[in-house]
């Protein structure tokens, strides 16, 4: 595979990735900017605490299909699998750094579920399983999204038996950890919101 065709999949994955689903969900309903509440971060969880269940629900979705379409496109393009979770991991990081929200942006969670998605839906499977069992256990998302973050390379490898591809998904889950260290404080302090909680103005030293 030639670096040109690579290099303009990377950006064309990471332009899609950066599209806002959070900003554009809630100006769509009418909400306040989900940046100005709850945790400051524009993502599906956050958007549910304006108590929107709706706009919650589009902003999972779009984040979702952003990091699907872009592996799936790749591999509809003739790229290999590596390349694919490439894309995706330029997508992941138009999500996180977006260049319309001057490089700053979510954490990433739905967009990972989607570039699992895209790779293989047994990955998937397990990211969403993960979640759900922590989910419905703490009531932290952040918890339930930290331990999904751990199962996916595991799943990856077990799943695929591709080094490159599990190396990559990795990479996807090293920094969505490291996108949630200030809820790690939280959870460690018994401070962090919980799944549903309505939005409240934090201080911005609690925000990430």
């Amino acid at each position: 595979m030639s670096f040109v065709p690579l290099f303009l999949l990377a950006i064309a994955a990471y332009l899609i990735g950066s599209i806002p689903f959070a900003i554009v969900s809630s100006r769509l309903f009418g909400l306040s900017d989900p940046r100005s509440y709850g945790s400051g971060n524009p993502g599906a969880t956050n958007v549910l605490r304006s108590g929107n269940k709706a706009a919650a629900a589009l902003t999972l979705l779009g984040d979702c299909l952003k990091g699907w379409l872009v592996v799936w496109a790749a591999g509809a393009l003739g790229f290999d699998a590596a390349a694919a979770a490439f894309a995706g991991l330029a997508a992941f990081i138009g999500h996180v750094f977006s260049l319309f929200l001057r490089f700053k942006g979510g954490k990433g969670v739905a967009v990972g579920l989607g570039v699992l998605a895209g790779l293989h839906w047994q990955i998937a499977l397990a990211g969403i399983g993960t979640w759900l069992l922590v989910a419905l256990a703490t009531r932290y998302s952040s918890a339930a999204a930290l331990s999904a973050a751990l199962v996916a390379p595991l799943a990856t490898a077990l799943v695929l038996e591709n080094l490159a591809v599990t190396l990559i998904v990795l990479g996807i889950s090293g920094i969505l950890i490291w996108r949630h260290a200030a809820n790690i404080r939280r959870l460690l302090a018994g401070t962090e919101g919980k799944i549903g909680k309505r939005k409240q103005t934090e201080p911005a030293s609690a925000r990430d």
